[in-house]
């Protein structure tokens, strides 16, 4: 399943990418879920090898009960006998779970994506690699520099900016985010281009101040077009795992957040955090990194993540 149905070339290529940026996941804690399955009889004790490796691999203890319970179910409705049976509907529940209900909505003029989250997770960077994914996909994007509280912000999205070939808005330090970003969408409408996406303090805000200032860049937006659509996607650290999705859950409900987009998980041998996300935050993960590189940023699909996860051709 892909989310913005580019070519099948675009999907070989980020598919690749996504298996060589799993390749510390896939041979670490992950090679151990699959040997625990694959090597065993369906019995109790491989349930419980299984919890326990989950929350090895940072799915969180809650999520991984829920996985081994939603298994053991599957198992006994399907009557199924192997280790290798209950490997592929493991693979199954875990995309079930990670499906989206919906695409994210692009479909106003322009689109607006505001890029959230605490400093130090990526989200400069992510700006621009949305920026290049989006610019590849045949789209005209412009980014907004909203984050006006951190000094050298503007500068360093302005240096991401020309490397991702876009035109960008700021203004200086102490500058308004929401007017930053009322003026961006009025050049972009104002220009026939079809995308926006805006930049945004990474300070950790409390949380009245947050649902202040995202509702005021959120009204600016409606008043530069009333017919741009707006998806807020927050950046997340896969390293820090759990403990990044802990910390997130105020930040979301605060931001009103729509979506995920997780970082450096070519660095991380657990990997595991992109599975919980989605029950724990209740926002589907939309685009992972992969790598440092520019085009590294790649939209998640649920089933290209469990085919590199949890390879059918498995050697253990």
């Amino acid at each position: 399943m892909g989310f913005f149905g580019f070519g099948k070339k675009n999907k070989e290529k980020e598919q690749e990418k996504m298996k060589t940026g799993l390749e510390k996941t896939r041979t670490g804690f992950w090679g151990n879920i699959l040997n625990t399955l694959t090597g065993s009889v369906i019995d109790d004790e491989m349930y419980d090898d299984l919890e326990e490796q989950l929350i090895l691999a940072d799915v969180g203890g809650g999520v991984a009960v829920r996985l081994v319970d939603k298994l053991r179910d599957r198992v006994r409705e399907k009557g199924l006998k192997t280790g290798e049976e209950a490997a592929d509907a493991l693979r199954d529940i875990i995309a079930e779970e990670m499906t989206p209900e919906a695409e994210m909505d692009l479909s106003g003029r322009p689109a607006v994506i505001l890029v959230i989250g605490v400093n130090g997770v990526g989200k400069t960077t992510s700006i621009a690699k949305l920026a290049d994914y989006y610019t590849r996909e045949g789209k005209k994007v412009m980014l907004a520099a909203g984050d006006t509280f951190r000094a050298a912000a503007s500068e360093q999205l302005e240096i991401w900016a020309k490397r991702a070939g876009v035109p960008i808005v700021s203004a200086g330090e102490g500058a308004d985010p929401a007017a930053v970003i009322f003026d961006t969408v009025k050049s972009a409408t104002a220009r026939g281009y079809d995308m926006v996406i805006a930049d945004t303090a990474g300070r950790l805000h409390n949380k009245s101040n947050l649902m202040a200032e995202l509702s005021k860049i959120s009204r600016s937006v409606k008043k530069a077009s009333p017919e741009a659509s707006l998806e807020t996607l927050l950046v997340l650290d896969a390293i820090t795992g759990q403990n990044a999705i802990s910390q997130a859950r105020e930040f979301c409900k605060a931001a009103n957040a729509t979506g995920i987009i997780l970082t450096k998980l070519d660095g991380t041998a657990k990997g595991g955090c992109v599975v919980a996300v989605k029950q724990r935050l209740g926002l589907p993960v939309r685009f992972i990194g992969v790598g440092e590189g520019i085009d590294d940023l790649i939209p998640f699909t649920p089933e290209g993540y469990v085919e590199e996860l949890l390879p059918r051709q498995w050697k253990h």
